[in-house]
């Protein structure tokens, strides 16, 4: 039977309208007075406050914990695929806003909360689209939403996909296929801060890459020319192969992936990096805690040091647990820096906040009875927006520092 487009009127308990009235997207269950366990997955819903009085608009998953979405707080906009592909129109125009088009390069299109599609995230890599449904209730419209996006985007190949974690939460099949395309087994290439790269979008993570940290990557190498440099968490080479670049008389890789060191070393023979106008560079597969444990008792030294871990936190019960991660991680690279020397630390956690971030610095700064400088303090590159609406789409943090 087809998902009626009547919207059902579901109510919230009492008092737990106002994040809402803020345009926060996200309804979960335990807000609800009715949570809807009848109704399909992707019926539009309005929700209403205790009283009865409209609020938003969005669509349910009775699945998942995260039970409503919200898309629109105007009740005279209907979600339909007419909503959609403006959604996506707009979306594209908004990164047009920081620069040209280009066909050959890399660029997040579509970033979920920030672009008012929540639980759809799309990268484009040259003519190749990465799309990731996060939300289970948006699959109703997958053939208009990825029709569309080929059309705007001219893309000859889309791979979709919803990791298994992902689609037990949403109580969906994972999705994993290519739609459309020529020879689309093979990695894709594109180009990124003047360096020819290659993506899976089969195998990679999340949509393929980390599109996110491209202008870190670009602003970390101004700093590492004549430097020996570790790059730890390392993934495809994205920080390493721009501080060769930039004059690094050595990288180090280290990462637990295997498939990602060795897009490492062929994105370095891709790009000439091995010739004798460039520092040398060597890579290892291991656990990022232990090898830099193992580098301490060692007694080695960089003058500068890359810290990209993956994500500590994925909910707030584990916001300690990720703190704690994150300072002994950056205690034992702040070790491995004589006087002078750069740190580079990311996160990626949504949940740890920018605050929580410094001052785990800071902790560590006390702890190692070292001066940590602070010379930049960066986000993710501007087709990552921020909605002002949805803290957690706050997410990355990069911060450079000289530890004296």
């Amino acid at each position: 039977m087809a998902i009626s487009d009547i919207p059902v009127p579901l109510r919230l308990k009492p008092s737990r309208h106002f994040p809402f009235l803020a345009r926060h997207p996200w309804v979960h269950a335990h807000a609800l007075a009715e949570l809807g366990d009848d109704l399909d997955c992707g019926q539009v819903v309005d929700l209403l406050d205790f009283e009865g009085n409209w609020v938003a608009r969005g669509v349910i998953n009775p699945k998942s914990r995260l039970r409503i979405r919200l898309y629109t707080f105007d009740a005279n906009i209907d979600i339909n695929e007419s909503l959609w592909r403006s959604r996506i129109d707009a979306a594209i125009a908004r990164r047009r806003l920081t620069g040209p088009f280009d066909p050959e390069g890399a660029e997040r299109a579509i970033f979920s909360e920030s672009d008012l599609m929540s639980g759809l995230i799309v990268d484009r890599y040259a003519d190749c689209l990465g799309v990731q449904f996060t939300a289970g209730a948006m699959l109703r419209w997958q053939g208009a939403i990825l029709d569309h996006l080929r059309t705007a985007l001219s893309a000859r190949s889309v791979m979709v996909r919803m990791d298994e974690k992902t689609s037990k939460h949403e109580g969906v099949e994972p999705q994993g296929q290519w739609l459309e395309g020529a020879n689309a087994d093979g990695p894709v290439l594109y180009t990124q801060n003047g360096l020819q790269l290659a993506v899976d979008l089969h195998e990679g993570q999340k949509t393929g890459g980390y599109l996110d940290q491209r202008l870190n990557h670009l602003a970390a190498a101004q700093y590492m020319s004549g430097r020996n440099v570790l790059d730890v968490c390392c993934y495809n080479g994205g920080f390493g192969l721009l501080a060769l670049k930039h004059g690094a008389a050595s990288v180090t890789g280290i990462d637990s992936s295997a498939p990602a060191l060795e897009q490492a070393k062929l994105s370095i023979a891709r790009n000439g990096l091995d010739g004798e106008a460039f520092g040398q560079s060597s890579f290892r597969m291991a656990d990022c805690f232990a090898e830099l444990k193992k580098l301490g008792e060692e007694a080695q030294s960089f003058d500068a040091v890359i810290l990209d871990p993956p994500r500590f936190a994925g909910n707030r019960h584990q916001v300690d647990t990720a703190l704690r991660a994150y300072r002994r991680l950056n205690s034992m690279a702040v070790d491995l820096l004589p006087p002078g020397g750069v740190l580079v630390t990311c996160s990626c956690s949504g949940r740890v906040s920018r605050t929580d971030f410094l001052n785990m610095l800071l902790d560590v700064g006390r702890r190692r009875r070292r001066d940590l400088i602070m010379l930049e303090n960066r986000g993710p590159a501007p087709d990552h927006p921020i909605a002002i609406s949805c803290p957690e789409t706050d997410y990355l943090k990069c911060v450079i520092a000289q530890v004296e």
